[in-house]
Parts: structure tokens; C-alpha cells; sequence
């Protein structure tokens, strides 16, 4: 059985050291999503594709620790 989806993420957060404002930017364009989470939002099948999809990317890339760009910096 695999684990839930909001567990997968909370792991996945903790891994990487990525805040959950910035995963939910990354992932739905949307800061509350990990909050909205947390307090009982069910995602559906289509959201739970697409954080499985980045996280997966984020690891076969390479990133392991999540590193903030300094304030001031462009993109």
C-alpha cells in the first residue's frame, strides 16, 4: 500500500527543507496548499499526479536540499 499523499509530502518537505508556502507555489501556484492540506482538503487524483510528478522530477534531478535565492537576487 502506498503512503497517503499529504504524508508523502510532509516527508518530502522535511527531506528537502523546502518551506510549504514554496512547495505549494512550485506545485499548484498556490502557497495554501500544503496548509489546506494539513487541515483536511482531499486532493483528486489529477493533483495527486502532478505533486507525485515534481517531487519525482525534484529527486531525479538531484536536488536534495532546497536552497532560497538571497533576497534581491533576479531569478
Amino acid at each position: 500500500m502506498t503512503m497517503p499523499i499529504n504524508r508523502q509530502i510532509e516527508q518530502f518537505l522535511r527531506q528537502t527543507g523546502m518551506p510549504p508556502t514554496v512547495f505549494g507555489r512550485r506545485v499548484m501556484r498556490d502557497p495554501r496548499f500544503v496548509f489546506d492540506l494539513r487541515n483536511g482538503r482531499e486532493p483528486g487524483r489529477k493533483v495527486r499526479s502532478r505533486v507525485e510528478h515534481f517531487m519525482n522530477i525534484w529527486r531525479r534531478e538531484g536536488c536534495p536540499r532546497y536552497v532560497a535565492r538571497p533576497p534581491g537576487r533576479p531569478a
